[in-house]
């Protein structure tokens, strides 16, 4: 049962990267990939908020390892990251990999923080 809820949160969170990075892509023209950038921080947030409220393992199954999984995107991240640096605009490629490295803590800490509130 647990690769079935890790494989159905994974199918759903990579069509919602791939959608949401197209939607983004159009929008934003320019260098920095800020569709990569906004999806690892909401991933980043979207699992500190997860597991801040000590989901039971078919939860985690699905929504952690399957959908934010597939939703997050470390690979490209990189792929950038290095496209970025290969195009001599190294001091962006380093601004991206820290900003996104920083933020990405940040957001993770905040949705961890948010979840942990009672309201």
């Amino acid at each position: 049962m647990e690769y079935i809820l890790v494989g159905l949160g994974g199918i759903l969170g990579s069509l919602s990267r791939y959608k949401l990075g197209k939607i983004v892509a159009v929008k934003a023209k320019g260098s920095f990939p800020i569709g990569t950038f906004l999806i690892n921080i909401t991933g980043a947030f979207l699992l500190g908020f997860l597991t801040s409220k000590n989901p039971n393992n078919q939860i985690y199954s699905f929504l952690g390892d399957g959908f934010l999984g597939a939703y997050t995107t470390f690979s490209t991240f990189m792929y950038e990251g290095f496209s970025i640096f290969s195009n001599n605009k190294k001091l962006n490629a380093v601004f991206y990999i820290a900003i996104s490295l920083v933020i990405g803590i940040i957001g993770y800490f905040a949705g961890y923080s948010l979840g942990r509130v009672n309201i």
